[in-house]
């Protein structure tokens, strides 16, 4: 099974990127997903079944610790053929 994760970690600051956003990318882009596309407003990974769900148990983890006081995620499952 594929899956896509779109998340966003709160509070927000437009000056800079808070620490909870840059652990929160740097857990996606650290794992083996097979994309990954961060914007300042929201982020999207896809990759297989286990791998993505390993990604948001870290995301979560690390970045309520680094701060975040809310973290929005939806996770859908991929037809096949689509992404």
């Amino acid at each position: 099974m594929r899956l896509r994760v779109e998340f966003t970690t709160e509070p927000f600051d437009l000056e800079e990127a808070p620490v909870h956003a840059v652990v929160a990318r740097e857990v996606v882009e650290g794992a083996a997903l097979d994309s990954v596309d961060v914007g300042p407003f929201g982020n999207t990974a896809e990759g297989g079944a286990d791998v993505v769900l390993a990604a948001v148990d870290a995301l979560l983890r690390r970045s309520l610790e680094a701060g975040a006081t809310r973290v929005s995620l939806q996770v859908n499952v991929i037809a096949e053929g689509e992404g």
